[in-house]
């Protein structure tokens, strides 16, 4: 599979850098936002496995990122450690009533940090995901590994069954091919792009009347139909 995301948002750059150094030597892939609005856009378009995410930023504050991240069905399951400062007591508790998963308090060490970031996503990992995935007449058992479109069951490749179910996980949202790629099939390379629109091509074969629901977005990638307002 490919390296793990973790999103840094801090507008500090010795701080920034410091920790996207060491994240990269530790394996990990790190990206970087400067500000609030930044930090939206990078979630949305490289969904993150975790999220360092500063309080104390310019414009749209920590809080109310968090706030927007736990709101989004496609990103509320990303965990999300908030980095304060001594004393931000209050700003702890609310960010953690948000749906802050965990918080640092600087000045941090980067082994402390490492060690909640490991944790964390060990703990993620261990949690309960649905079993089950339903939409339009398609319904994926993540369990049994079976798709169904009404009674009858699709003959799905088991790549093919990884791309539908992240489709649908992140239902009414566009993937790019950079995403599905790492998602699906666990690295990111250009010459390997076309391969996604091949294996939407089979899908869409399969789920036949339904295959409208399987969206293309030219020039950025693809999206499962969101659900009727």
């Amino acid at each position: 599979m490919g390296k793990l995301k973790i999103l840094i948002v801090e507008d500090d750059p010795d701080i920034s850098e410091l920790l996207q150094f060491n994240l990269g030597k530790s394996g990990y892939e790190p990206l970087r936002a400067e500000n609030g609005e930044e930090a939206l856009k990078l979630s949305q378009k490289h969904l993150p496995d975790l999220i360092l995410l500063d309080i104390l930023l310019p414009g749209l504050n920590g809080l109310e990122v968090c706030r927007r991240l736990k709101r989004d069905p496609a990103l509320e399951h990303i965990p999300i450690i908030m980095v304060t400062a001594k004393g931000e007591e209050m700003d702890r508790v609310v960010g953690l009533e948000l749906g802050a998963d965990d918080y640092i308090v600087k000045p941090f060490s980067i082994r402390e940090i490492l060690l909640r970031i490991q944790k964390r996503l060990e703990r993620r990992d261990k949690q309960h995901l649905p079993s089950l995935l339903q939409a339009d007449g398609v319904s994926l058992d993540l369990e049994a590994h079976t798709a169904r479109r009404g009674d009858h069951y699709l003959d799905l490749t088991a790549t093919e069954f990884r791309l539908l179910a992240h489709l649908m996980r992140t239902r009414g949202r566009v993937q790019t091919r950079e995403v599905l790629l790492d998602k699906v099939w666990g690295y990111s390379f250009e010459g390997y792009s076309r391969t996604i629109d091949t294996h939407i091509r089979r899908i869409r074969k399969k789920l036949e009347d339904s295959q409208e629901l399987i969206e293309t977005v030219r020039g950025v990638g693809y999206r499962f139909k969101a659900a009727p307002l």
